[in-house]
């Protein structure tokens, strides 16, 4: 065999990793208005702790795919087209082996996508946070090492089943500790040869929410203090990308926090990545192989009026558009890291953890696009605030979702 040509054989199934972080935290001054809550009309007023954009890219000499995880409440598909398109051509991903994810956090600002004239300091910032999502790709490709990786789960009791049955007999947004919930605590780890750590990917169902609409400070909120614990434990010189689960029916146990309220579940849910860490075994060895889909599901809309529920439990709607789904697939061995274009409700998760044939799977979501909130066939049976909302009809999403990403694996 030809030099050359070992050596690239030699290259071939060997990981290398490298990560970035980006600020991506408006001006003070820009006034902009806050994503996440329809009661918060004015423009924020302060920045209590700042908004990134962290990027994760590995190769396995053959491979490249890139894990981008931003402070953002959504990833609308206009900006999941524009940074995708960019990122194929300007570092070389293609968008099948892209997962561009936020974090889910309520206490960031707007990005006009759904505004038909945005005020110009919008416009601006839209364009900085494409500019900064594209730029945390390019630096975590540059930063690429040999590296090692592994994958371990933890635990964290900071989350709680969101729909709440009401005193009037029906269901809406509250607590509810005997809903179904996943307390687990995925984590993908990756190391120099040496050991020291590169990057860690934190999967946690929750939202963003620990702030209520009553804040107008720009805040990364529980994803954020997360993040910023990791990191700050290595002295920053690691990127810990948080990335949301299936967690449309989770929220966090503490709302209308407070700032050392944020500050400690961020830290409970970080000092366990930590300790996932320390015991995660890790391997050089890599194999990576990226897939996408769609999937398409008859829509629905309230009626006109408004959103409008009964004390019977039965919700009036009518037929809309049909909705896009965007299913996302990267392996990096047999860990599958899924993904999913919309707010999943816990239950999805579970049932595709149950049918997948690899025990290493995961689901991040808010991701490649949005598709509003997907609930599981059965909980339409109580009408909460998830059941209204959602563009999807009944009996579709769920069989979609995880047959879609079950056949994207048996593709691999």
């Amino acid at each position: 065999m030809p030099l050359a040509a070992a050596a690239a054989a030699e290259i071939k199934g060997t990981l290398k990793a490298g990560a970035a972080r980006v600020d991506i935290t408006p001006p003070a001054d820009a006034a902009l208005p806050m994503s996440g809550y329809a009661s918060r009309t004015q423009g924020f007023q302060g920045v209590h702790d700042h908004l990134y954009a962290r990027a994760i890219v590995v190769d396995d000499g053959a491979n490249q795919a890139a894990i981008v995880v931003a402070d953002l409440s959504s990833i609308g598909n206009r900006l999941w087209e524009n940074v995708s398109r960019r990122i194929s051509a300007e570092a070389g991903i293609p968008s099948d082996s892209l997962l561009l994810a936020a974090t889910h956090t309520h206490g960031g600002p707007s990005l006009g996508y759904l505004t038909d004239d945005p005020p110009e300091k919008l416009t601006a910032y839209t364009a900085a946070v494409e500019d900064n999502l594209v730029e945390a790709v390019k630096k975590g490709k540059a930063a690429l090492q040999p590296a090692r990786m592994g994958v371990g789960v933890g635990r964290a009791n900071v989350n709680m089943n969101r729909r709440a049955r009401l005193a009037n007999g029906g269901w809406w947004l509250g607590y509810n500790p005997d809903g179904p919930s996943d307390k687990r605590v995925p984590v993908v780890k990756f190391d120099t040869l040496s050991g020291e750590p590169i990057a860690v990917l934190i999967n946690y169902a929750v939202h963003g929410t620990m702030m209520s609409g009553k804040n107008l400070q720009i805040t990364a909120d529980l994803p954020g203090s997360t993040s910023r614990f990791v990191e700050q434990h290595y002295q920053d010189k690691i990127v810990a990308a948080w990335t949301s689960g299936a967690g449309g029916d989770q929220n966090p146990i503490y709302r209308d926090a407070t700032w050392d309220q944020v500050k400690v579940l961020g830290q409970i849910v970080g000092e366990e990545a930590l300790r996932v860490m320390e015991n995660i075994k890790t391997s050089p060895r890599m194999r990576i192989r990226a897939q996408q889909a769609v999937v398409t599901c008859p829509g629905k809309q309230s009626p006109p009026g408004g959103r409008r529920r009964r004390e019977d439990n039965r919700y009036e709607f009518i037929d809309a558009g049909p909705v896009d789904i965007r299913l996302s697939l990267v392996m990096l061995n047999n860990v599958a890291i899924t993904a999913v274009s919309g707010e999943v409700l816990v239950g999805i998760q579970e049932r595709l953890r149950k049918e997948s044939p690899f025990a290493n799977t995961m689901m991040i979501t808010h991701a490649n696009g949005s598709s509003g909130y997907i609930p599981a066939d059965a909980d339409y049976e109580t009408v909460s605030y998830e059941i209204v909302s959602t563009r999807v009809k009944r009996g579709c999403a769920e069989g979609a979702i995880v047959n879609g990403l079950l056949d994207l694996m048996d593709r691999n």
